[in-house]
């Protein structure tokens, strides 16, 4: 098991001890998730770089949820999708500020174009390079738009 889903387990049972409703039912959730990943396709037990991944999916669901309950007057449930988002980041590694996702795309893009003039034909190129590089520390949405600010200025 990796050392992060295990870090997962221990702290619902903590959770589970303290009797925190909220967190109890966003870990289950969390662990569910990962074990649905386990087994779909060829079963094996992920890394854990891959339950980083599958973290990184649930967040960004969460948020999407929230936005569309606030969009729709939904107050209540918008709250509770952000509570469970913030639950899960909690595994996350910490997000890169502004000017280091700044860097980290200045630094992919001169990695791909070369001394070629950068335009938007490498952005698919640019995006992979600097996801590796981000390795979870930056949304995609966010790096997406500096690739683009980036390739465009």
């Amino acid at each position: 098991m990796s050392e992060l889903k295990n870090t997962i387990v221990s702290d619902m049972t903590a959770a589970m001890k303290a009797r925190d409703k909220e967190t109890v039912a966003a870990l289950r959730m969390l662990k569910a998730a990962i074990q649905t990943e386990e087994v779909s396709g060829s079963k094996h037990e992920l890394t854990d770089e891959e339950v980083l991944r599958v973290i990184e999916r649930e967040v960004k669901k969460r948020r999407e949820s929230a936005e569309m309950y606030a969009e729709n007057g939904r107050q209540e449930l918008a709250d509770a999708e952000l509570a469970e988002a913030e639950v899960f980041a909690r595994y996350q590694p910490e997000q890169l500020d502004d000017d280091a996702v700044k860097n980290l795309v200045a630094e992919s893009v001169a990695e791909v174009a070369g001394d070629d003039a950068p335009s938007m034909k490498i952005m698919g190129q640019v995006m992979k390079v600097a996801k590796e590089k981000a390795a979870g520390q930056v949304d995609g949405k966010r790096l997406s738009e500096a690739v683009k600010a980036a390739l465009q200025g």
